[in-house]
């Protein structure tokens, strides 16, 4: 993973419109967690070798279903092992809107037990929430024995969304990336298998998902004012975004970046990647016999099936 630059002032630079964080707060996380330094020229190289690169050609449909198939099977094998060895697994899903979060956890979970995978989309706190330890209503939804919890965005609304719109102090952001870290390095060892998914987006490619979804009405119920407002403040989010992995792309739970442009490699992609994470075996039970059935021995007869009312059957 390539080293993320260090912030030689010292100082939190702050998007365009939004306060600075205070310097003594901010020296205080500098001492907490310690930007990573990178290699001089490394930037560089890494713009030069991506430059002018063709992106690939779309994936075939059919071979994409295949792939999905077999990667949904895998996913069920994994969830067997995780009921089995009683493993805590926390999955992050972050991103700007529209980055295709939405549609990778419909595919991991589509074929998963609901009993012990959940999916936590939280709406904006309550009066009373806001009032409590800022990690306090997303502890309650951590994962028990067995369990797999999917976030559907998670604590780092306060070092994205909030910054960036101005719904936190500076004393308040200064903390959560002090505090953050230790919070996760506390989950990890407490047991919980933690990891963290940047879904990266191109502006030209958000603008063309922000446009479909205006023109369906299936999917304009995705859009929001503030999901509006994150086109106008795309600058902003970038810096809030570079910050953020600068203090909480950890060693013990590291930042996973995943190129979503295309959505169906962006699926593919993650599936297996979060497969990995976990080493598992196969644990599926052998295939059942289906029983013939008893035959009715007590004469009962059942009540006339114009006593029913049916749906009425217009196709």
């Amino acid at each position: 993973m390539a080293k993320k630059g260090k912030n030689e002032k010292g100082s939190i630079k702050a998007a365009e419109g939004v306060p600075p964080v205070q310097a003594e707060p901010v020296a205080a996380i500098t001492e907490a967690a310690p930007p990573k330094e990178t290699k001089k020229g490394e930037k560089a190289k890494a713009e030069t070798k991506t430059a002018g690169k063709k992106p690939p050609k779309p994936l075939d449909s059919k071979e994409y279903m295949k792939e999905l198939r077999r990667l949904q099977i895998e996913l069920v094998k994994m969830q067997n092992w995780i009921k089995f060895k009683g493993l805590k697994l926390v999955v992050i899903f972050e991103g700007r809107d529209a980055a295709g979060k939405g549609g990778v956890i419909k595919r991991i979970t589509e074929c998963l037990n609901p009993r012990f995978c959940r999916v936590v989309a939280l709406q904006a706190p309550t009066e009373r929430e806001k009032t409590q330890w800022y990690f306090q209503r997303y502890v309650a939804h951590l994962p028990a024995a067995g369990e797999m919890v999917l976030f559907d965005r998670s604590w780092y609304n306060r070092a994205g969304v909030e910054r960036v719109m101005g719904f936190c102090t500076d004393e308040e952001y200064a903390e959560f990336l002090r505090s953050c870290p230790e919070f996760e390095r506390m989950l990890v060892r407490s047991g919980i298998i933690l990891v963290k998914y940047w879904f990266s987006v191109s502006d030209d490619e958000q603008e063309r998902r922000f446009r479909s979804r205006i023109d369906d009405p299936t999917k304009r119920w995705k859009l929001s004012p503030m999901d509006l407002e994150s086109r106008v403040r795309w600058v902003e989010y970038s810096i809030a975004k570079d910050e953020m992995f600068k203090y909480t792309d950890l060693k013990q739970a590291p930042w996973h970046v995943v190129n979503s442009d295309d959505k169906k490699r962006a699926r593919l992609n993650c599936m297996s990647h979060l497969l990995s994470v976990i080493p598992y075996e196969d644990l599926t039970p052998e295939p059942m016999s289906l029983p013939p059935r008893r035959k009715d021995k007590t004469g009962y007869v059942r009540p006339p099936i114009t006593d029913q009312t049916f749906v009425p059957e217009i196709y």
